[in-house]
């Protein structure tokens, strides 16, 4: 079969799986928890930089369908091994059809590409992120008349990726070693310029950041780190991602050919390139900063998406045609054994996981229309509105998303996504009745401070026991001094040092007070 035949029929049929499974899928917390940003877009959002919720926001206006709104998830790895498809003959013009179509089924069948459709920070970031680092190729090879092209298209590309999430600056960083290895007048200039295309990006994020608690600094830099701390495990979960999305007979490959000291390809002889060092630079610095996180804390599988590519991209100039061979049936028979594991997986009834500790979480996302046909009978049933909330955030926007209306988090919720500090003014809730839903059962002691009546009862959706908290006549004040004061001494103690221009939680809640150290 002709390499390109084949390509195209692997790119058409992970399509159609990517698109029913992202049509199957319900929708997660966290996505739930982003969608909200679209429906509601701003400058910024409570923990990450605000592109995701722009993305949504544009396919929001089209339509709401979960597939729709995770197209561009969907449809990420197809896209992205055509860019590189297109980019390799010009980065080097003698490569073949063998390796080019070699190394673009490689991206389109990398083991998260399989299965990953949904849509978060990570996916705009990842466009962004490889399409900066292809234009950073480009200009590392310094052709006459190109001058400063590429490194400004590379410089913008970043920039977007900076507006996606805020650890792109490792990519950056990998740009900084490789214009000290190189040293040539170009690359300093180079750098330069691509830095300078992220200071809009990074004024905008400071000017919406001032005049918001600094939110983003202190999720990403102070409150989520709480529990980080020097662990065997995590360097160890660390590596088992890496093997994962890398692959062994990958890995095994790259540790043969450096025994043999042997680069299989005459192509990396042309241009700037002819070593590999650029590329290996641009993931090699990003892994190896990683590896150095992962002693103290857990590295997520999917901030290690952005530099797969160009491991890949790597590789695949260096292989001998029967080790791409290899790869290409080895990622195939990976692929097709997620598919089956995930289409057999779909068939089983909810009830199958009726006895792992998620199955709570499991009904509220997959039985979601049972969960708001209880809520819509809850209401009925009572003569008085009631204020719909939840005691955590993932629970609440899965619930929200649902219902298609907003539910409010009751309590000192975590450190994560606490977006709806931003939404919620507690104030207007004086005296109001509010439900809240919980998967755990609560005490009723924890909530009679903060209501004039309360009552608690449990309910069955699908054999998950859920409890409903009853709470009549809403005592702000209170609230106000035992709850959102301990939530402003722990996630909102701001360095001295940091611009304040205003403060949602502080001027709302506790005027003449600043959330200050």
């Amino acid at each position: 079969m002709p390499h390109g035949t084949r390509f195209a029929l692997l790119l058409g049929l992970t399509l159609v799986f990517r698109f029913w499974l992202g049509s199957a899928l319900p929708i997660s917390g966290d996505e739930a928890y982003f969608i909200w940003w679209g429906w509601q877009p701003d400058w910024g959002f409570y923990d990450h930089p605000p592109m995701i919720g722009w993305w949504l926001a544009a396919l929001a206006s089209l339509s709401n369908a979960d597939a729709w709104l995770r197209l561009p998830s969907i449809v990420q790895p197809a896209l992205l091994s055509l860019a590189i498809w297109w980019a390799l003959p010009r980065l080097w013009p003698d490569i073949d059809d063998t390796r080019r179509y070699g190394i673009a089924t490689l991206v389109l069948l990398a083991p998260a590409n399989i299965w990953n459709v949904l849509i978060t920070t990570d996916t705009p970031l990842v466009y962004f992120s490889v399409l900066s680092a292809l234009a950073w190729l480009r200009a590392a090879q310094e052709r006459e008349g190109d001058g400063l092209r590429w490194y400004l298209v590379s410089g913008v590309f970043l920039a977007g990726a900076v507006l996606s999430k805020y650890f792109i600056a490792l990519l950056g960083f990998a740009y900084l070693i490789d214009v000290l290895r190189r040293r040539t007048p170009w690359a300093f200039a180079g750098l330069i310029v691509a830095y300078a295309c992220c200071v809009p990006a990074l004024v905008l994020m400071g000017w919406w950041n001032s005049a918001n608690c600094w939110s983003n600094y202190m999720f990403n830099f102070v409150n989520r780190h709480g529990k980080a701390g020097a662990s065997l495990t995590t360097p160890l979960l660390y590596a088992v991602s890496l093997l994962y999305l890398l692959t062994p007979p990958a890995l095994w490959f790259v540790l043969k050919n450096y025994r043999n000291r042997r680069v299989a390809s005459a192509d990396l002889r042309n241009d700037g390139l002819a070593d590999g060092r650029t590329t290996a630079t641009l993931f090699t610095v990003p892994l190896l900063l990683f590896a150095l996180l992962s002693v103290p804390k857990t590295i997520g599988l999917h901030w290690l998406l952005t530099f797969v590519p160009l491991f890949l991209i790597w590789l695949g100039m260096r292989v001998t045609a029967t080790q791409m061979l290899t790869l290409i049936r080895f990622f195939a028979g990976l692929a097709l054994l997620h598919v089956l594991a995930i289409v057999a997986i779909a068939q089983l009834p909810l009830e199958t996981w009726k006895k792992q500790g998620f199955y709570g979480s499991a009904v509220l996302t997959v039985a979601h229309q049972e969960f708001a046909d209880f809520i819509v009978k809850e209401r009925q049933s009572s003569a008085q509105p009631w204020v719909l909330a939840m005691d955590g955030y993932s629970n609440a926007v899965t619930l929200g998303y649902n219902l298609r209306e907003h539910v409010l988090v009751f309590g000192n919720g975590s450190s994560h996504a606490r977006h709806d500090d931003i939404q919620t003014d507690f104030r207007a809730l004086a005296g109001r009745n509010i439900l809240i839903l919980s998967k755990d059962a609560p005490k009723t002691d924890e909530y009679t401070p903060f209501f004039t009546i309360v009552s608690v009862e449990p309910f069955v959706i699908r054999g998950a026991t859920f409890w409903r908290v009853r709470g009549e006549g809403f005592q702000y004040e209170a609230y106000r001094d035992r709850v959102l004061r301990r939530i402003k001494e722990k996630y909102y103690r701001l360095p001295h040092w940091l611009p304040q221009r205003a403060c949602y939680l502080c001027d709302r809640y506790f005027p003449g007070e600043v959330c200050l150290k």
